[in-house]
């Protein structure tokens, strides 16, 4: 039973449309028979016309249907038919670059393409496919080929323009882009949470954390400051594995992950990393706790601050070190996150 402080709380993420609170409720609205999820762009009815429900399936059992717009029983963020279509369309051939014509023959709009992949993946359809052919130029110089025909691969008869995109997406002139660099790929997880961007190579995870997270944008540039590369859409077995180990741990079969992880950070910071990926799934422990299991009791403030330093979200469990006193704490991917994250382990522990 949900107090009246819990559904104030949820009204309130209602009425500003609170990413956070993705999959954590939803909304039944008495005068529609409708019920929605936090995010609808719909128009926001009264208080007292609202029903608060923790699951879609609890909204469809008192009797309330799917609410057209925000499709509250799809992943937040689902991906649309157009752009599966044109993530497929580059995929298929990464090296083109898109006229107006090319989306004529899949009958589909330039603009709608445009608005679309910015929603999806922060970027226009253009900026993301010439991230992918500037991804293949990355790989032909590196294996020894000529920049000039990299140049002329990616669809750039300017050296100097080839020369500066290269730059802007790779972080360093082709010329320069030598064994020193990588690169990286990054890839957009749906999660009942809300959506996510996971950060790989292929032999491990860099970065996982919810796209709606303060600072994200910082935390992206410091991955690919520390390991020299540039960061590109694209897909590795590192993102598969952890695309597959949500799912499973989202539907309750998975307690622990087998992804491989690369911690970036100071030895503290790893250490404290370490010691949280050690906790048991479904225990919660105080940042005091933390700091008496890593040998350093007087720490628990520096555990803290290495907590909110993490860059892989669930994986590396900072959402199960709470106060004291049994309050949440501090969670990078929003405080509703958390304990719903608590609520489901405990859920799915016997």
């Amino acid at each position: 039973m949900l107090t009246e402080e819990i559904k104030y709380e949820f009204y309130q993420a209602l009425m500003e449309k609170k990413t956070e609170y993705e999959g954590v409720f939803y909304v039944g609205v008495k005068t529609t028979g409708v019920f929605c999820r936090p995010t609808c762009g719909a128009r926001k009815p009264k208080f007292e016309n609202c029903e608060f429900y923790l699951s879609a399936q609890d909204a469809l059992l008192a009797s309330f249907r799917p609410c057209l717009r925000c499709r509250p029983l799809s992943h937040p963020n689902h991906v649309s038919d157009l752009v599966r279509t044109l993530v497929d369309a580059i995929e298929a051939d990464p090296e083109k670059r898109w006229k107006d014509s090319d989306f004529a023959a899949l009958s589909v709009d330039a603009s709608t393409a445009r608005r679309q992949f910015k929603k999806r993946f922060g970027m226009t359809f253009v900026a993301y496919a010439r991230a992918r052919r500037m991804g293949i130029a990355m790989k032909q110089i590196r294996s020894g080929e000529a920049v000039i025909d990299a140049q002329l691969n990616a669809g750039y008869e300017s050296s100097s323009g080839f020369r500066d995109a290269f730059s802007k997406i790779m972080g360093a002139a082709p010329t320069r882009f030598d064994q020193q660099y990588t690169v990286l790929k990054a890839s957009w997880l749906d999660t009942p949470l809300g959506a996510m961007i996971a950060i790989a190579d292929d032999d491990g995870l860099f970065l996982l954390e919810f796209v709606d997270r303060r600072g994200l944008e910082r935390e992206v540039e410091r991955v690919r400051i520390r390991t020299k590369s540039a960061i590109v859409p694209g897909s590795t077995g590192a993102i598969l594995s952890i695309e597959a180990e949500l799912k499973s741990y989202f539907e309750g079969s998975l307690k622990t992950f087998k992804t491989p992880l690369h911690l970036l950070g100071s030895p503290f910071q790893k250490y404290v990393w370490e010691e949280l990926i050690r906790i048991p799934y479904v225990e919660t422990r105080s940042y005091a706790t933390q700091a008496i299991a890593i040998g350093k009791p007087s720490a628990h403030r520096a555990v803290g601050t290495a907590n909110g330093a993490n860059q892989i979200a669930i994986v590396v469990p900072c959402h199960r070190i709470i106060n004291t006193d049994g309050g949440l704490g501090g969670y990078g991917g929003g405080i509703a996150r958390k304990k719903w994250l608590i609520d489901h382990e405990r859920r799915w522990s016997a």
